[in-house]
């Protein structure tokens, strides 16, 4: 774990990052695989979202699979979605601010036999388009939401596909996604989230039409407390949702 003083200084180089933020993901770093472990909702809603990802990607890209599509993770945190896509034949390169967090991804994918391209930096810095780039459960934790949204775009080819996924800003998400998953089922260690920077799918979408990006799909996540299950939802958009764009020009 590098230094708390290392890491401050090393922020201060990497653009639209929150410090207190990537110091408390970086905490829970070395935690990224552990299924039991303070990211355990991750683990819990990693196939749910890897569905909805690679079935927004075929069918945008009119294609029978991922084999040989280029995909940008940003935020990727210790690999569980690039991991996944990987081995579906995408050619997937994630990007973390987190030193540790890459680190961690870098030797479980190594360990594992998946090829996977990370890389320690933010996406401001970063050279390349893809043909689909994810900004998954991150932008709820930048600083400056619009700009993250334009650098976002800019990576994409034209023709490309973005999905983003986060957590709408109502009294429903300030109920389950802050006092329930972190007061009571202390599923995240309390303060992973500030409800004010939670983004409502309107404000999203229009962030991104000002960026070139054409809304084609918004789609909930649920999680049914009974079933430990998380499932897709055509009309709940009320806590978590996705949200897929083309890049038009």
């Amino acid at each position: 774990m590098i230094s708390q003083n290392a890491l401050i200084s090393y922020i201060k180089h990497m653009g639209n990052v929150n410090t207190k933020e990537l110091s408390h993901f970086e905490s829970m770093a070395t935690h990224w695989w552990d299924e039991r472990g303070p990211l355990k909702p991750l683990h819990k809603l990693n196939p749910t979202r890897i569905n909805y990802i690679e079935k927004r990607i075929l069918h945008h890209f009119e294609k029978p699979s991922l084999k040989d599509m280029t995909i940008l993770d940003v935020g990727c945190g210790g690999g569980l979605v690039c991991e996944a896509l990987a081995s579906k034949g995408a050619k997937v390169t994630g990007i973390d601010a987190g030193e540790t967090a890459i680190q961690v991804a870098t030797d479980h994918a190594t360990y594992n036999g998946v090829s996977v391209t990370y890389k320690c930096e933010n996406v401001e810095n970063h050279k390349g388009t893809y043909d689909v780039v994810l900004a998954l459960e991150i932008i709820e934790h930048v600083d400056h939401v619009e700009e993250f949204v334009k650098t976002v775009s800019e990576k994409v080819n034209k023709g490309g596909l973005v999905i983003f996924s986060t957590i709408n800003r109502t009294p429903k998400s300030y109920a389950l996604g802050i006092i329930a998953a972190e007061y009571i089922l202390r599923w995240l260690p309390r303060g992973t989230h500030d409800w004010k920077k939670f983004i409502k799918p309107s404000e999203l979408a229009r962030m991104a039409q000002a960026n070139n990006l054409k809304i084609s799909d918004i789609t909930g996540l649920l999680y049914n407390p009974f079933l430990d299950h998380f499932s897709l939802s055509n009309n709940d958009i009320d806590v978590n949702y996705f949200m897929a764009a083309e890049k038009t020009k």
